[in-house]
């Protein structure tokens, strides 16, 4: 900073002692471990349960992202209904519900009904009462082969959309004449040249016209 004359001296002071506002992250893997503790504990509270739920395929929004798929909130009401699941059922065995999406698509609401379906035929319920099972619990023989399965998307994998296979090839004269470019660039040539054709094929006929009389 330049002074001059007998000004007032800057009052910028450069003693904030920085390293002590400076956050680091050196407790990392300390945090990794944790994390996976709790995971550890927490699958161990809720056994024989898995510690996630079962989430649908849905599509990106807006048009820039909507060739993605992903993991959703939930299923919807008429997703629930072609698998033949009650709204409270699903609650209770895993399945999450969204009742504000809709189906845009047949093939959205026969992908989801379809991992649905697949979920019911792998899912064991234990009955709440061993002595009086209710109808869908599993027998006696079920529950001891059955084991924990510690994330349900991990079974139920959500692939990512396949790009379409392009191949390359050469352009024919049909197509080459049909083309929307030279369409488009002659549409506006004619545009652009209408009155001056229009001027000369008048000055053609008053030429003609002339040579008559």
């Amino acid at each position: 900073m330049a002074i001059k004359h007998n000004q007032q001296l800057p009052s910028a002071h450069f003693r904030k002692q920085w390293q002590r506002r400076v956050r680091t992250h050196f407790d990392q893997p300390g945090r990794k471990l944790r994390r996976r503790q709790a995971r550890v504990t927490k699958a161990a509270a809720v056994a024989p349960r898995p510690i996630d739920l079962l989430r649908p395929v849905v599509r990106c929004p807006t048009i820039r992202y909507n060739r993605r798929v992903r993991a959703g909130r939930g299923f919807t009401l008429e997703e629930l209904k072609e698998a033949k699941i009650s709204r409270k059922l699903a609650l209770t065995i895993g399945i999450p519900v969204d009742h504000r999406r809709q189906n845009t698509s047949v093939e959205s609401l026969q992908q989801n009904v379809a991992r649905l379906n697949e979920y019911k035929s792998k899912l064991i319920i234990f009955p709440r009462k061993t002595k009086a099972p209710k109808k869908g619990d599993a027998s006696a023989e079920e529950i001891k082969e059955a084991s924990q399965v510690v994330r349900v998307n991990s079974l139920f994998k959500i692939d990512a959309v396949p790009a379409p296979a392009v191949t390359e090839r050469a352009i024919d004269a049909a197509e080459r004449e049909k083309s929307a470019f030279r369409t488009l660039r002659l549409a506006r040539a004619d545009k652009r040249n209408q009155g001056k054709r229009e001027k000369r094929q008048k000055a053609k006929e008053e030429e003609a016209a002339a040579k008559k009389k």
